[in-house]
């Protein structure tokens, strides 16, 4: 019997990330409407994860999508490493950055989910700015990987996905950042931050909307490039190697005749077998 396409090498990663994230985006959204917490229409993502009950599931959930992306950005890394030769300097090096850049991104997830922008509005702007700022030098990274990779390693229309997509999450940090601003300079003394019910017509309803539109697709837009590695994965498995120093725990010797003893153990990573 043949495996299901998730049960193969280590897909499941990048999968769980993108069903997961968009999960806890859509369950904060849901019951922040029923709750009329926030307005139905395109609210910011912040603002759904913003008030008790929703925030505390938010959080958690957040907090997993961000040990998610830790584990998948090392396993990308991990069979970058292995797949780009001695004599492609300029790959590792990109790999080696772009590890850094995906666990910085990974992190800031979950500041911009711990500290709500109704309660720390500062925290939580750093947290967005490292998750979607680094974050989309983490997908330019990657896409520069996949340029160099294609087409010995991967297709030239794997390269030209992660391109398009890199193109959409740049697209949709240029127009979210031009509406905040025109939002926040045509509301001088509100504190937009707190504000979470918007009335059609109002002054700087417009740049509001374009703003929370731009941010939707730029979470997707996230979504849709960890979407790119399930193939991938599905070509690389990880394994754990336990090397003991010794047939027992104790400080000194402690048998007179030595156990025999499997001093070196290997098993996947995702499995308790060998």
């Amino acid at each position: 019997m043949g495996m299901w396409w998730f049960q193969q090498g280590l897909c499941i990663l990048p999968a769980a990330l993108v069903i997961w994230t968009a999960a806890a985006f859509i369950f904060a959204y849901i019951t922040a409407v029923v709750l009329r917490h926030v307005d139905p229409f395109v609210p910011y993502i912040s603002d759904t994860g913003t008030v008790a009950p929703e925030r505390c599931v938010f959080g958690i959930m957040l907090d997993i999508s961000a040990f998610l992306g830790l584990a998948t950005t090392y396993v990308r890394y991990k069979q970058v490493q292995a797949l780009a030769g001695q004599d492609e300097p300029k790959i590792h090096k990109l790999n080696q950055v772009g590890l850094v850049l995906g666990w910085i991104s990974s992190f800031g997830m979950c500041v911009a989910a711990n500290f709500q922008k109704t309660t720390l509005f500062s925290m939580h702007l750093v947290g967005a700015v490292l998750t979607f700022g680094v974050g989309a030098l983490y997908i330019l990274v990657q896409t520069l990987i996949s340029l160099y990779m294609q087409p010995h390693v991967h297709s030239k229309t794997t390269f030209w996905v992660r391109l398009s997509i890199g193109i959409w999450t740049f697209a949709s940090i240029i127009s979210m950042f031009v509406s905040s601003v025109i939002m926040y300079s045509s509301l001088p003394g509100v504190d937009v931050a707190r504000k979470l019910h918007w009335i059609p017509g109002e002054t700087g309803y417009t740049a509001h909307i374009i703003s929370t539109i731009s941010e939707w697709s730029l979470a997707f837009s996230f979504i849709s490039f960890f979407l790119t590695y399930i193939r991938d994965f599905q070509k690389i498995n990880l394994r754990a190697e336990a090397d003991l120093q010794s047939s027992h725990l104790y400080d000194q010797p402690y048998y007179s005749v030595p156990a025999a003893v499997n001093h070196s153990e290997t098993s996947p990573l995702l499995s308790g077998s060998t």
